[in-house]
């Protein structure tokens, strides 16, 4: 079990981050092993931007050809995503629609099959009781 000392959060002063320190929070976070967030708790980082520098510095990443988040969308971009979704939607629609139509299909054929059973056999297979006839049920069933 872990010793709760051990995960409490220390502040540091820059003269503490060694290379070594550096790098290997960098390749636990290049490894999906920490986040940014964890790292930071981890090891007592005060602010989240150090870790990112780190990163930009010493990481992998190519963080220098990566778009901005942030970046705006022009209009005719926008537009282009609304329509992308509207397909999707329609296309979504219309499976729905097919979906219930097999469906309703197959109870008419369903309750068709109960009838043909139903006259064949000459059993009642849809249980349709008086509703005085279940109340009694009911009674009894209460007395026991």
């Amino acid at each position: 079990m872990e010793n709760p000392k051990e995960s409490r959060y220390v502040k540091r002063t820059q003269k503490d981050y060694t290379m070594s320190l550096k790098l290997e929070i960098v390749q636990e976070i290049e490894r999906g092993q920490l986040t940014v967030s964890q790292a930071r708790k981890k090891y007592g980082i005060q602010c989240r931007k150090t870790v990112v520098q780190w990163l930009i510095k010493f990481g992998n990443f190519d963080w220098e050809n990566q778009i901005p988040l942030k970046m705006e969308k022009s209009p005719e971009q926008k537009i282009m995503e609304l329509e992308v979704q509207v397909k999707l939607l329609e296309k979504q629609k219309a499976f729905l629609e097919r979906q219930a139509f097999v469906a309703d299909k197959k109870a008419i054929i369903f309750d068709m099959m109960i009838d043909i059973a139903e006259q064949e056999y000459k059993i009642d297979i849809r249980k349709n009781s008086p509703p005085e006839q279940s109340t009694i049920l009911e009674n009894k069933n209460n007395k026991h």
